[in-house]
């Protein structure tokens, strides 16, 4: 077209008054079948000067109505014999860019994330990405960049073929992996995406850890994937606390027999113990309170003990699962209160432990003996996996128990 033509048109349909306008007959464009004909379409709450314009268009006096049926062959028409388009189409293009089919576009779209999705080699990214959930999570972290995608797939799968690994630190894998050393950090892109995809290799009943809302739970629970991986992070954080744990050979003791001792996540990582405790009851207690008292009490004749401190982090998650896998019993027990019944919920079911003197009978027994200066039950109630009977009778006294106060019973059952 010439210089003419396009100064005709921009006068007839540009300018940004008009904008909104042409956007809503590009949509009848985006959405129309580019083989059929484009009829009319109409249009409401026009604005004077869009009615004006659609009018002009249209060879037709302007009404004042705020909507207009537009015979889109009517304006093709006119538009040729004037010499200014070949079409309200090449139009709207010659103004504001080449008009795609959506329906079209929205397919390629899907094709290109499809074969960046297939192209995943390691099995738990691959199950991840065929997912729509986890394909869903790939175009959050990439922004729906396909090729910000296609470099995290990439990334993630050469991180994935490394593990499981042996004690390797975090920060190493990243940089001989990745380049960059802090690439694999918390909340990092790369990060989630591979945490995400070996949680579905690995445990595939857990929740996904990007949908996490509590961020300090979120970083335990990437602390504690990345250990199960055989990846260490902050490994020297929050050992694990326990007594009197046995090892295979003879007169072999994890730590110093009869005193509490810690093990930390490097080394149950690097050099996870045999631990001869098959068959054996080992206690779980909640508290390091608690296992300090058994040790006073009874040192070396104490039975095995493990301590949570509270919601297990990544070393007590490690000890707790080489336990289980050695074939120890696992007894749990912890506070009466809803954090302790939180606990407890997630150590009987990740670990397979059976409550210890933690049941209706035990708090019925403990509330006639707790002191006239009474701790009171807070925040919502939680209802106990083992037992469906605890939390209602909780909530009916309204009374905290905390495991120390419960000492002497515990002691009888953790006497050899």
């Amino acid at each position: 077209m010439s210089n003419d033509a396009d100064a005709r048109l921009r006068r007839l349909l540009g300018g940004d008054m008009l904008a909104s306008l042409r956007k809503r007959l590009r949509r009848h464009f985006e959405r129309a079948e580019p083989s059929t004909s484009s009829g009319a379409v109409r249009l409401g709450r026009l604005s004077a000067e869009e009615r004006e314009a659609l009018a002009s268009l249209m060879g037709r006096p302007p009404r004042f109505s705020n909507s207009m049926a537009v015979d889109i062959d009517a304006i093709d028409t006119a538009l040729q014999r004037a010499g200014i388009a070949g079409s309200l189409r090449e139009a709207l293009e010659r103004l504001d860019g080449a008009i795609v089919h959506a329906a079209t576009a929205r397919s390629e779209r899907e094709a290109r994330w499809s074969a960046i999705a297939v192209a995943a080699r390691h099995p738990g990214l691959a199950t991840c990405l065929r997912t729509p959930a986890g394909l869903g999570l790939l175009k959050r972290l990439s922004r729906q960049d396909h090729v910000a995608a296609a470099h995290l797939r990439e990334g993630a799968d050469a991180v994935l073929q490394r593990l499981p690994a042996h004690g390797l630190p975090r920060a190493q894998l990243a940089a001989e992996t990745l380049g960059d050393a802090h690439a694999l950090d918390a909340g990092e892109a790369m990060a989630t995406l591979v945490l995400t995809a070996w949680r579905m290799h690995d445990s595939p009943s857990e929740g996904d850890i990007a949908s996490n809302p509590d961020e300090s739970r979120k970083e335990e629970r990437a602390r504690d994937i990345w250990a199960r991986a055989g990846v260490l992070v902050n490994e020297l954080a929050k050992p694990a606390l326990f007594l009197n744990l046995p090892l295979v050979g003879d007169d072999f003791w994890l730590g110093v027999p009869g005193e509490p001792s810690y093990a930390s996540l490097r080394s149950l990582v690097r050099t996870p113990p045999a631990f001869a405790v098959a068959g054996r009851q080992v206690y779980v207690c909640e508290n390091p309170n608690l296992l300090a008292i058994a040790a006073d009490g009874l040192g070396r004749r104490c039975a095995p003990m493990v301590c949570t401190d509270g919601m297990p982090a990544a070393a007590q998650r490690i000890l707790l699962t080489e336990l289980a896998r050695a074939g120890a019993r696992l007894l749990y027990h912890g506070d009466f209160d809803w954090p302790g019944v939180r606990i407890a919920n997630h150590v009987v079911r990740a670990y397979g432990a059976q409550p210890w003197r933690f049941g209706v009978a035990d708090y019925e027994d403990a509330v006639p003996h707790s002191p006239s200066q009474r701790q009171t039950l807070a925040g919502p109630s939680v209802a106990a996996s083992w037992n469906a009977e605890l939390a209602p009778r909780m909530q009916m006294h309204g009374i905290a128990i905390p495991e120390e106060g419960l000492a002497a019973s515990l002691l009888e059952d953790l006497r050899r």
